[in-house]
C-alpha cells in the first residue's frame, strides 16, 4: 500500500499539472462567464458556488476516469480522439477570438447544476480536453489539474460581483480573447502532435 502511494506521488509532475490547469481554465473560462453568471442572478437564480463547484468536480473526475474505458468499448484509440478533440477545441477557440457562435446549446434550466455546472463548466469542451490530454499527460496530474481548476472556479464564483465591479466588461473581454489564443495554440499542438503518431 505504501509503495503504491509512493508511486503515485512520484508520478506527480508540476509542469504537467500547471499546463493542464491552464488549458482547462482556458476551456472552462470562468472569467469570461462572469457576465453570464451575473445575468442569471438578475433573472432570479440563486447561485451557490459550493454546489456549482462540487457538481462540476464530480462530473469532470467521473468523465476523466471513465472516458478512456468508453473509448475502448467503441474501439477508439486515444491518439485519434486527441486529433478529433483538438479540432473541436480549435473551433471553440475561434468562438472565443472571433465572437461567433459555432456550437449552439439548447439546454434549458436555471440553477447551480444545470446549466452552470453542466454544460457551462463541466461540458463537452472540458470533456474533450481531458480525454485528449490523456494522450500526453498522466491521469494523476490531470486529476490534480481538475482540482486546482475547481478551486479557481470557486474563487471566481465567490467574487463574481467584485470582478465585475473592479475589472469591468472590457477587461474580462480581453481576458477571454487572451485565453482564446492560448486555446487555439494548444488545439493546434494536440492535432499535429497526435497526427504524427497516427501516421506512424
Amino acid at each position: 500500500m505504501f509503495a503504491y502511494i509512493q508511486s503515485i506521488f512520484q508520478s506527480l509532475d508540476v509542469m504537467q499539472i500547471v499546463a493542464a490547469t491552464f488549458f482547462l481554465i482556458a476551456i472552462i473560462d470562468p472569467f469570461g462567464n462572469v457576465p453570464v453568471t451575473i445575468n442569471m442572478e438578475k433573472q432570479g437564480a440563486k447561485i451557490n458556488p459550493w454546489v456549482v463547484c462540487i457538481a462540476s468536480a464530480i462530473i469532470l473526475l467521473a468523465f476523466l476516469m471513465l472516458g478512456e474505458s468508453l473509448m475502448k468499448i467503441f474501439g477508439i484509440k486515444v491518439e485519434y480522439f486527441a486529433v478529433a478533440g483538438g479540432f473541436i477545441i480549435f473551433l471553440m477557440a475561434l468562438e472565443m477570438i472571433l465572437d461567433i457562435t459555432i456550437f449552439k446549446a439548447d439546454v434549458e434550466g436555471n440553477g447551480n447544476v444545470v446549466p452552470l455546472a453542466f454544460p457551462m463548466y463541466a461540458g463537452p469542451g472540458a470533456f474533450t480536453a481531458l480525454i485528449a490530454m490523456t494522450a500526453e499527460y498522466k491521469v494523476i496530474n490531470l486529476v490534480m489539474a481538475v482540482l486546482v481548476c475547481i478551486l479557481i472556479l470557486f474563487a471566481v464564483l465567490s467574487g463574481t460581483h467584485w470582478l465585475m465591479k473592479y475589472l469591468g466588461k472590457n477587461t474580462l473581454y480581453i481576458i477571454r480573447k487572451f485565453f482564446g489564443i492560448i486555446v487555439l495554440a494548444i488545439a493546434c499542438q494536440l492535432m499535429f502532435a497526435n497526427l504524427a503518431l497516427v501516421f506512424k
